[in-house]
């Protein structure tokens, strides 16, 4: 399948900004499941610092803006080819080991209701690709998707406590079950192609678990699937602060900060 994705970000600011900087992790890579055939990345009203690969393998961006400017825009665009893997995407690639993420972050750690969530779900399910698809299930189950009720600060348990959450959520909890089950596993920040429409309001995130002999399978909670060959990957991380697209900071009495983001994924 081959997929075209536009994705327009655009900051407006009651007054200029002392000085800011953002990381942007908007550029994916080549790699199982997907050949990246086009891809730009353009910056309005701040200047393109760097370009850099990070730890877990995927290429990172430094935007900074400063002075009398208003307005900052981001546009990322390509053409992007996937197939579907039916969600597996196979060996550990990166610099981070392998270990390292089985280790809880302030946003996965398991608390009374992920405990809750695994319970019997070992002996239920003996073997390691059936109780994470389990698992996939009871998180769908029990959190339901709803927007605008939870932010990028909501951990894996606040959401279960709400019973509600977005792809984000789902995510988390997913990572926090999986890792608390043995599992190491991670965040995947990305693009979907929805089945009804073009124009989207955000990116896409899922889980991905780490299986001895497979290597990493793809979970998509919210969806109750494993990724296919709608999904396009961006990065990963332990967490949702380390596989964001776009996160950053700001300096000065800047006011009010407006965003706005325009995102299209189509076949």
């Amino acid at each position: 399948m081959r997929l075209n994705i536009l994705h327009r970000t655009h900051y407006t600011y009651e007054r200029p900004v002392a000085y800011g900087l953002q990381e942007l992790r908007l550029t994916p890579l080549s790699g199982p499941g997907q050949q990246v055939m086009e891809w730009s990345l353009e910056v309005a009203g701040g200047s393109h610092e760097l370009e850099f690969t990070n730890e877990m393998g995927d290429v990172v961006s430094l935007l900074s803006f400063d002075g009398a400017g208003h307005e900052i825009t981001v546009t990322a665009r390509g053409i992007v080819e996937t197939t579907d893997l039916g969600g597996v995407f196979g060996r550990h690639l990166g610099f981070m080991p392998l270990w390292a993420y089985r280790r809880s972050t302030e946003l996965t750690r398991a608390g009374p209701l992920v405990r809750g969530l695994v319970r019997g779900l070992s002996q239920e399910e003996p073997e390691p690709i059936p109780r994470l698809h389990a698992l996939m299930a009871r998180v769908h189950a029990t959190v339901a998707y709803v927007t605008g009720r939870t932010d990028p600060a909501t951990t894996a348990e606040g959401a279960l406590e709400a019973g509600h959450g977005v792809c984000q959520d789902h995510a988390h909890i997913f990572c926090a079950a999986a890792r608390l089950l043995g599992f190491p596993a991670r965040y995947v920040s990305g693009y979907l192609l929805m089945d009804d429409r073009t124009d989207q309001e955000a990116t896409h995130a899922w889980a991905e678990a780490h299986v001895e002999g497979l290597g990493w399978i793809g979970f998509d909670a919210s969806n109750r699937i494993s990724p296919d060959a709608r999904y396009v990957r961006l990065a990963t991380g332990f967490d949702y602060s380390g596989a964001a697209p776009v996160r950053g900071l700001r300096f000065g009495e800047h006011g009010n900060e407006a965003l706005a983001v325009e995102l299209q994924v189509a076949q």
